[in-house]
Parts: C-alpha cells; sequence; structure tokens
C-alpha cells in the first residue's frame, strides 16, 4: 500500500507541469475546465511537450557551456525550474493563441478545421461582433436593448451586463422604449434570455441604426 501511495505522489510530480500549463490556460482563456479524467490526460501530453523541450534547453546549454562559458552545472533544481518556467511560458502561449484564433485561424486557411479558438457558438459571437450593441429578447416578452460589457460563455448559465438600457415590451411597439440610461448597469440572467440580436453600426452598411444613434464608446471593448 506504501508502494502504491509513493507511486501515485512520485506520478503526481511528474505531472506538475502539465497541471501547470493546463491550469494558466484555463484561467486565462474562457474555456470551460474539462472532467477529472481529461484534465489527466491533457497534464499528462503537456508534460510530455513540456520534458521535450526541457530537454533541448539541457542539451543546448551543456553545449553552450562546453563552447564558451558555464554558469552552472544541471542539477535536479536547475531542471525542476526549467520544467516550471517552461510550463509557464507553454501556458500564456497556449491561452494567447486560443484568444486570439491564431492557430485555428491557420488551419482554417489550410481547411483542416472550420473552428475557431471559442468555446462554443454563443461565446464566439460576442467575440466577433465586439463594440456592437444587442438585443435581449427575455422569455417573459421583455427586450433589452443595451451595450454588453460582459456576457457569459456558457448561455445556459452566467449574467449579461448591460449599459445604457432601453426596455421595451412585445406588443407595444408604437410606444416608445424605456430609457434606462440612468442605471449604471443591468445584470441579466443568461436562464432568462430566449435569443439574442446583434444590432449593425454605420461601420458595418453605411447607414446608422438605433444603436447606432447612442454612440456606444468606441474605445470599451466587451470584455470576456
Amino acid at each position: 500500500m506504501e508502494n502504491l501511495s509513493g507511486n501515485i505522489v512520485a506520478l503526481l510530480q511528474y505531472l506538475v507541469p502539465g497541471f501547470v500549463v493546463a491550469w494558466i490556460f484555463y484561467g486565462f482563456t474562457s474555456h470551460p475546465k474539462p472532467s477529472q479524467f481529461e484534465r489527466i490526460v491533457q497534464a499528462l501530453v503537456f508534460t510530455v511537450i513540456v520534458r521535450l523541450i526541457v530537454e533541448a534547453e539541457r542539451i543546448a546549454a551543456e553545449w553552450i557551456g562546453n563552447r564558451f562559458f558555464v554558469l552552472a552545472s544541471w542539477s535536479p533544481n536547475a531542471d525542476l525550474a526549467a520544467a516550471l518556467l517552461t510550463s509557464i511560458v507553454i501556458g500564456l502561449g497556449f491561452a494567447l493563441s486560443a484568444n486570439r484564433d491564431w492557430m485555428h485561424a491557420v488551419a482554417r486557411r489550410f481547411n483542416l478545421s472550420s473552428r475557431s479558438g471559442d468555446p462554443n457558438e454563443h461565446f464566439a459571437a460576442f467575440d466577433m461582433h465586439r463594440q456592437k450593441w444587442v438585443v435581449l429578447h427575455l422569455k417573459d416578452g421583455t427586450r433589452l436593448l443595451g451595450y454588453p460589457l460582459r456576457w457569459p460563455t456558457d448561455p445556459s448559465g452566467g449574467h449579461y451586463l448591460l449599459e445604457r438600457v432601453e426596455r421595451s415590451y412585445v406588443g407595444e411597439d408604437d410606444s416608445e422604449p424605456e430609457d434606462l440610461s440612468m442605471l449604471a448597469g443591468m445584470l441579466v440572467s443568461a436562464k432568462d434570455v430566449k435569443h439574442v440580436e446583434f444590432i449593425k453600426g454605420e461601420s458595418d452598411d453605411g447607414t446608422s441604426s438605433k444603436a447606432g444613434t447612442s454612440t456606444p464608446c468606441a474605445s470599451k471593448s466587451p470584455a470576456r
């Protein structure tokens, strides 16, 4: 039993670089965390990548030491430090690539995939239509026109944060919308939203819309 526990601890220590990469990736992106089994598999894959890079770093460091100068010997502590630093760099690189859609853009260019780096279609829609006003159609017939500051990763949960909100109701199209711009913001549960409309602005077709005339802040982009 003690031998089994020791093997488990050794395995977890070996997978630490992979867990660091996964922790950074999911901490800096909007992708939901997978199940525990999938996280272990991802940690194993990331660990193999990190170990290969660290081995290349060791070979390069020894070559530099033999050819030019020696800073220190490659000890187990140096190996651990190199693994952790490499894990951080790889995690940040994967997160940046996912947030900027770099890898998927290359895959789409060569017809290898049609997917994007966003976690789902809902998030991709908001990501594509940044700096555009939206209309939230609620299940009770209420319509909310506003500028989105935050939106949920998964439409089945979370909240939308709107500012400069106008509220109207289905069946009252002839009446003026209720101006709620005096509010600092409105938090709307995603569970109450039936569907979402994105309003075209002047930059889309050259014509101004009601939302376009409300002059949303061009310098403020919706946050993830």
